[in-house]
């Protein structure tokens, strides 16, 4: 199993224009909370105060997931991946129109800000590659914070070693 730094770097390749990252921490958590979202229903009963959906099956896959990846990040996505299966939950007990409607349109327009973030970056979205992109962009996501906290910054200089830094914006480009 690759580690939590083989993962990170492999998704970070993908990932060095600071537009895209940008875009990343609007559009993966749009397309999250629509998978969760469209997941949540049907619903078979309740357990903890969550319903028993493909949701929360998928939800405690992932977070299995990231837990063997590292504890520390493991944790937090946890509690990340619990709220956003507590708002899934709850778009899930409107009625059938914004359910489906707010799904189907958190996937759409997040999916085309992620589009728009790869457009500055010139590269494909990393799934395209590897479909664990798809499990790691979030977590990816939620690195960059901690991070930009300066936590974890053993984990940031092993990414950066493999991967080189996040390129810096060149505000003169364009200027006569």
């Amino acid at each position: 199993m690759k580690t939590l730094t083989d993962q990170l770097a492999n998704y970070a390749a993908y990932h060095r224009d600071p537009r895209n990252i940008a875009s990343h921490f609007i559009g993966i958590p749009m397309i999250v909370l629509a998978v969760a979202v469209l997941l949540s229903r049907p619903a078979m009963g309740v357990a903890g105060g969550l319903a028993l959906t493909p949701a929360l099956l998928v939800t405690l896959a992932t977070v299995l997931y990231y837990l063997r990846l590292d504890l520390r990040f493991g944790a937090l996505m946890g509690v990340l991946m619990a709220l956003n299966l507590l708002a899934a939950q709850w778009f899930a007990a409107q009625s059938t129109a914004f359910w489906l409607g707010s799904g189907i349109g958190l996937f759409v327009v997040g999916w085309l800000i992620q589009f728009i973030g790869h457009y500055y970056e010139g590269k494909k979205p990393a799934f395209v590659d590897d479909i664990m992109g798809l499990i790691i962009g979030p977590l990816f996501v939620v690195a960059e914070v901690v991070f930009a906290l300066g936590l974890r910054a053993s984990v940031l200089q092993a990414i950066e070693a493999r991967v080189g830094p996040v390129r810096k914006r060149d505000m003169t480009a364009g200027a006569a």
